[in-house]
Formats: structure tokens, sequence, C-alpha cells
């Protein structure tokens, strides 16, 4: 690994982006950087100024760029076991160890080290950088981003997005939804049940309702899907309601999941939840006006589905030379990309069984083989 890249890492590293704070310091270094080979950095700051977009342009500004995509947002370190510090990256056994250092700063970390060669290579078609905010926690901050390089830029050919896949092929990835439904019943004696409406009975009733659907797309998926698990899942991670236990509850809310395959339409879902609330409401009614449920969406992130023949996969098998693509459940920024109508994949270094973690590492290997990669990238722009 170049000592460019090793230097670089141990930089983004130090910076503390955990995705309740802000990213400037960061951002900051990195327009500096670009500035210094004479790199024209473009800004995009989310409303109040404390998160911001970057993104660059190496090349002529024609049609055929690449865009090279990541996130500088990290998850969090509170609570977790961890024996080195977080933000001070450490070298040793031939893994560096940091947040960040798998999911993704080192793959931010080859692509800055790799300008320089870009610089010299003269391309003859654009590489662009794009670095975004809060993915780690919506997956929107990048949009924006998206919508000014869309209106700036010439057209592009492919999207990179460089979260960490063992640098394989992965050109699909499910789609995340998520929504918090509060319950609104009648309060009344537990005594006298046939009088009220308990908010918390209506909410389990729903979540058994987002159980068996979930169940009943299980039984009919394809186990030669690329996800694993192979069917749209629905999950109930939050539940709060009630005063006490001799009091029908008045209000019970939970937050509740989605993470769909490509081919399944979240609106579909939601509406076959909101129809069998609908049913339930209807009797509840009948015993007081006033029962409800509301339910809304806290993000939504769309899922990433497989472009067979498009320009980024085929770009990447042959930088590569690898033919095989896969599937991921976990969700990136690669769906909002391709939302947007650009061809796009994830290809990077590091394992996500490493991200989130504590003690959260990268091989030097897998950032050696990114720099190859990035190399052979530079080559086919340059031609």
């Amino acid at each position: 690994m170049s000592s460019d890249s090793l230097s670089i890492l141990e930089k983004l590293v130090s910076f503390d982006t955990i995705s309740d704070k802000s990213n400037n310091e960061l951002i900051a270094f990195v327009a500096d950087y670009l500035r210094h080979y004479d790199i024209a950095p473009r800004l995009v700051p989310n409303e109040d100024g404390t998160k911001t977009n970057l993104y660059a342009t190496i090349g002529p500004e024609v049609a055929g760029g690449v865009v090279l995509s990541g996130h500088t947002d990290v998850v969090p370190v509170a609570g977790q076991p961890w024996t080195t510090d977080p933000f001070k990256m450490v070298r040793r056994d031939g893994r560096l160890y940091g947040r960040g250092t798998s999911d993704m700063k080192g793959f931010a970390a080859v692509v800055l080290a790799c300008v320089p060669d870009m610089v010299r290579a003269r391309l003859k078609r654009p590489i662009h950088i794009a670095l975004s905010y809060d993915e780690e926690i919506s997956c929107l901050g990048v949009v924006p981003m998206i919508a000014e390089m869309g209106a700036t830029l010439p057209p592009i050919e492919a999207v990179i997005v460089g979260e960490p896949t063992l640098m394989d092929l992965v050109d699909a990835h499910k789609g995340a939804f998520g929504y918090t439904t509060t319950v609104t019943g009648f309060e009344a004696h537990s005594s006298q049940v046939d009088r009220g409406v308990s908010a918390v009975a209506l909410a389990a009733r729903l979540m058994v309702h987002l159980e068996d659907r979930m169940r009943a797309r299980a039984a009919v998926a394809d186990r030669s899907s690329k996800f694993d698990p192979a069917y749209t899942t629905g999950h109930v991670g939050t539940v709060t309601g009630g005063t006490a236990c001799n009091i029908m509850a008045r209000t019970c809310a939970f937050e509740w999941e989605l993470r769909t395959i490509p081919e399944d339409d979240p609106a579909v879902i939601f509406q076959e939840f909101e129809s069998f609330g609908q049913g339930l409401l209807d009797e509840a009614h009948r015993i007081s006006p006033f029962c409800a449920i509301d339910t809304i969406e806290d993000c939504a992130i769309p899922a990433l589905s497989p472009e067979p023949g498009g320009a980024a996969e085929l770009l990447c098998k042959r930088l590569t030379g690898k033919n095989a693509t896969h599937g991921v459940s976990y969700c990136t920024e690669a769906g909002q990309f391709q939302r947007a109508g650009l061809s796009t994949i994830i290809v990077g270094p590091g394992s996500i069984d490493q991200a989130h973690k504590p003690d959260e590492f990268i091989e030097v290997s897998q950032l050696d083989a990114c720099r190859s990669f990035l190399q052979a990238l530079n080559a086919s722009q340059a031609v």
C-alpha cells in the first residue's frame, strides 16, 4: 500500500464524523487537498451549513465520466468495547484499525491517493469524485448533490459506489423503508374491556399482520435470489404504549421497517398495511370515533436493481476481469444514483462484516486491490 493511502486514511479516520456531527472539517481537508492539484471542489451544504457534500472533476468536462462515490459519515462508537482509540488509526498484523476504515473511509483514501496519477494521465474522459453525508442514517444527504451533478456535469457513463464488497461486483441491494405508527385507542377500566379500545391490542394486531405477510412472502420466495434472506422482510424495532395494567391503553406507538427486494414495491406493501389497519378501525369506531392509526415515513432508501449489460457493470467487469455479480441485503446510496437514471454498481475494499463493529478494520491487501482497480480505471479513461 502506498504511503499516501496510509497517511490520507489516517487523517480521514481522525475526523469524528459520526452522523450526528458535522463533517465540515473532513470536507475542508479534502477540498484543500484537491486544490493542491488544481482541482476545483464543488460544495453542496445542507440547509444550515453544518454538513457538506463535495464533488470534483478530474479531466475534461465531457460526456463519459465515471463517478467514484463514498460517504464521509460513520456510525457511533459509544458503548462498544474498542481496544484502540476509534479515531486514531492503528496498523497491526496487516490490518488498519479505526472507525470508518472499512465503511468507508478506506475507499475515499485510496481514491484521493490516486488523484496525482489521474492528473498526470491527461484523461480524455473525466473521473468525478463524490463524497456525501448522512448515508448511515438516511441516504438522503447525497440526493441534492446528485441533482446538482445532473444539472452541472455532462452525461455520466457510470457510478461506482465504494462500499466494502471485498472488491467483488455488487449490482443489487435491498431497499430500506422506515415508519412510525401511532395507534390511538379509547381508555376504559380494565374490568370493562367491552367499553374501551386498547391501543396496545390494535398495535399488536398490526405487528402480527406484518409478521404474517413476511412469512407469506418467505413461503414463495425465489431461492435462487441474490439476497439472503431471499424475500422482502418486515421488522418491528421498538414499541411504547399504555399507562397502567388496569387501564386500557389510549396510545401505543411502534417503529418498523421494510427491507425490500428490488422487484417488490414498498408502496404496495404499505397500502396492504393501511388497508388492514382500516379494517381494525372500522371495528374500533363502533366503540369510539376517536380511535385512529397514523403512520409517518421516517426514511426511504430505494433498492438497487441489477442492470444486466449496463454501463457500470460492463466497465467493472472489464476492469476487474470478474464475471460474477452479487446482491447484498444492506442498503447504500447506489439506489439513489440509480433512481436518478445513472448506471450504478458497488465495488469497494474491505468487508461489510467489519462495518459498525468495535475494532473495525480493513486489510491492507484490500486497499492495494482497490488501488490496482483505480489504476485500471485511470488507464481506461485516458484512451
